[in-house]
């Protein structure tokens, strides 16, 4: 790669990139015509796997690996990425995309779920480990988030507010936690003075001693912390809401983040399954474990088992599980018509898309009948699960939000250098035996230990000192640019919390914070205040930790805007570039399985839009590169139109989709650019092509519409065929030719 100015455009997963087909040849052609340089990189679940594993394939099947790139570009001041929402896996989802790939002839070894021992599969397991969770993001996202809601989207929101469930004082709907055993209660943290390494040691009891973690290097000033998640305890109180859920009539439902949080939460979901079906496991767990079962991957991963064995033992266990079912609580469904239940795969219940989704909608999730019913919420940690209580309480007693009136809360968070990690990286673990975690340091003194016993959850975090001084930074330039609030979530209650409060407060000290509102506050506290601050139309600016972060861009913007699609989010990289990406991609496989049965694509490319109006901007004040501002300019200018004139994707088959939004995004920014007084000659080139959109509009409309209305064929899930992607996404000849003439022109 060159260093060079140029935007890097990456290529994802599922809807996302399905949108990128259509929208990408768009930009190319503007970009073009602008003298804008614009290279693709593919960071998609299936190009990752295959990155990882080049001596199994074929030369003309290899890849590069484009993450490893970026990893690097994005540690110059010259990195200017623009990142769409891809696939962090899932262990199932890993498991279709190898099958998928395998398929068409790509000769990947399976992933082995146990290793025995065995040299080979142990560095097959950790090659596909790499690629598992959120693989993506700590790669690139180096620097701290700036995330908010654009004055064009917002206007827009209050003018045309999506639909909010009515709630009811007496909702039944609650939210349950631990109240000890788990990593809230046991979390121990401390700040190094001094630049080394540590090591992660468990001593058994009996005498065993197994070294977890070796030659961890930590740099001065560095946050780490370690806690402990009872299983014993998890599996009591996740047996104590099972009762309660019954005995209440809700549904029961559980929320993890089994993506992100990729060792962890697949562990503590893996627990909630075998309690939930513990009579069945008693009677034929070990059959079914034979047949490859694990606990981990959910129901869904029971019945692909049970499909392995006789006839016989089938019925026997499939109506075991029927009485299973009988004397539990209904549980909540991801898709009732189906069947598939919030138990089914971990990746399908996540809940920074599942908690602001039941908020949103009455407190309620479907049933197997297909009906809204008041439900059981279980976040077994109590780090984060207030936020979603005081979130439940708070529209019991006040009803729901309304999207005309309510304030905004943007986002300052934390999560450079792999800032707070928890659960999701290589220093998490399943306790194998009873004894004592300890982390000491290269003398061998302790920093910190836990008791624990097999079964257990473990997990150490790291925050560097760099990347806490530039979050706070942030958050005072965003409170001075907006006027607004800012309010640090710290709990100092908290190991790690008490930690960050005393570098918050140190590294405000260097900053002018004259007449700023900026405080810190629990997390069950800042929801309150920032509640009742949206409820009067006031903004409260959240400045957060990671997970948070991760939570409340979701939370709020599906609250405010009825989706977290249309965010701007900025990624100012430490050294000095820029991220900017486009939105959550949840709804994502959603709107691909629609699309498949119908050939209509309900995917919302907003937040596209307005990460490339940030990404040309950054490129024209950088580089003083005119056109590019010229670029930015106009495609803020047609956004707004957009919105203004109502031309986001309709979820019905027939009418405009997705493709059809970005043909009258590119007439609105031609427009733009033809009436602007900066760069003649960019007008004289888009005056012609706005021209030619115009008088072919109905003609391209139709074209896009026409073809919908029946199944699509791609070829493929996770590595569809891109010519039947590249047919499907840009139907329109009309539009084609266009764009061709457009390049012709530059």
């Amino acid at each position: 790669m060159s260093d060079s100015p140029k935007i890097i455009y990456t290529l994802t997963d599922e809807a996302p990139f399905l949108a990128t087909a259509s929208f990408l040849p768009i930009v190319e052609a503007f970009a073009g015509a602008a003298g804008v340089a614009l290279e693709t990189r593919d960071i998609s679940l299936a190009g990752r796997i295959l990155a990882r594993f080049p001596e199994a394939l074929a030369p003309e099947q290899r890849v590069t690996d484009d993450l490893a790139e970026l990893g690097r570009l994005v540690l110059k001041p010259e990195a200017n990425v623009i990142k769409l929402p891809n696939i962090s896996a899932s262990l199932p989802q890993l498991k279709a995309a190898i099958a998928e790939l395998q398929a068409k002839g790509y000769a990947l070894p399976d992933y082995p779920d146990v290793t025995r021992g065995d040299v080979a599969l142990i560095n097959i397991k950790a090659r596909y480990d790499k690629v598992k969770g959120s693989a993506v993001n700590p790669v690139i996202r180096q620097g701290n988030s700036d995330r908010r809601a654009p004055p064009a989207v917002k206007a827009y929101a209050r003018k045309h507010p999506h639909k909010m469930g009515a709630w009811a004082k007496d909702s039944k709907t609650h939210v349950a936690h631990m109240d000890s055993g788990d990593f809230y209660a046991s979390e121990k943290s401390a700040t190094l003075a001094q630049a080394g390494t540590l090591k992660i040691t468990l001593h058994g009891v009996d005498g065993k001693r197994q070294v977890l973690k070796d030659g961890l290097q930590v740099q001065a000033g560095e946050i780490v912390d370690g806690a402990v998640m009872s299983r014993r305890a998890l599996a009591a109180f996740i047996d104590a809401q099972i009762e309660d859920a019954k005995a209440k009539g809700v549904l029961f439902s559980v929320h993890f983040k089994a993506t992100m949080m990729k060792v962890s939460d697949p562990i503590m979901f893996g627990v909630v399954v075998s309690e939930f079906f513990s009579d069945v496991l008693a009677k034929h767990g070990a059959a079914l474990t034979q047949a490859g079962f694990n606990p981990n991957n959910g129901l869904g991963d029971l019945y692909a088992a049970l499909a392995k064995l006789p006839a016989g033992q089938q019925s026997t266990i499939k109506a075991d599980i029927a009485a299973e079912y009988a004397r539990r609580p209904a549980l909540a469904m991801v898709d009732s018509a189906r069947g598939i239940t919030n138990l089914h795969v971990p990746s399908d219940v996540i809940i920074d898309a599942s908690m602001p989704a039941m908020i949103r909608d009455s407190g309620k999730m479907w049933n197997a009948a297909g009906e809204r019913q008041d439900v059981k919420a279980v976040i077994p940690d109590r780090s984060y699960a207030g936020i979603y209580a005081a979130a439940v309480e708070d529209c019991k007693a006040n009803g729901a939000f309304d999207p005309a009136t309510m304030g905004s809360v943007p986002n300052v968070g934390l999560m450079a250098a792999k800032a707070e990690e928890y659960g999701s990286h290589d220093k998490t673990f399943q306790i194998p035996f009873a004894g004592t975690v300890r982390v000491t340091d290269e003398a061998g003194a302790v920093i910190f230990e836990h008791q624990v016993e097999a079964g257990d959850i473990w997990r150490m975090c790291e925050t560097k000192d760099a990347p806490v001084a530039d979050w706070v930074k942030l958050a005072v330039s965003r409170a001075r640019l907006s006027n607004t609030p800012a309010v640090f979530w710290l709990d100092p209650a908290r190991g790690h919390d008490a930690q960050i409060i005393r570098k918050v407060e140190r590294c405000l000290k260097d900053h002018d914070t004259a007449g700023l509102d900026i405080r810190t506050m629990t997390p069950e506290d800042a929801i309150r205040f920032s509640f009742a601050r949206i409820r009067k139309g006031q903004d409260t600016i959240s400045v957060t930790g990671n997970v948070l972060r991760d939570y409340l861009t979701d939370l709020f913007p599906i609250m405010e805007l009825g989706t977290s699609a249309k965010m701007l989010s900025i990624v100012p990289l430490m050294a000095g570039g820029g991220l900017f990406e486009t939105g959550a991609g949840g709804s994502a496989p959603k709107h691909v399985q629609q699309f498949l049965a119908e050939d209509h694509l309900r995917w919302d490319s907003l937040g596209e839009f307005l990460a490339l109006a940030a990404s040309f901007e950054y490129l024209g004040r950088k580089y003083k590169n005119a056109r590019a501002s010229v670029l930015a300019a106009a495609l803020d200018q047609a956004t707004g139109k957009f919105l203004e004139t109502n031309k986001s994707p309709s979820r019905k088959a027939g009418e405009l989709d997705n493709r059809g939004s970005h043909f009258y995004l590119a007439l609105y920014w031609a427009r733009a650019l033809a009436e602007q007084k900066d760069d003649a000659g960019l007008a004289a080139v888009f005056g012609k092509f706005a021209a030619a959109l115009a008088g072919d509009e109905a003609k391209i409309v139709a074209e896009l519409n026409g073809v919908q209305g029946k199944p699509v064929d791609l070829g493929g899930y996770y590595r569809p065929d891109m010519a039947r992607v590249g047919a499907a996404m840009r139907p329109s000849a009309t539009l084609n030719a266009a764009l061709e003439s457009l390049h012709a022109a530059a």
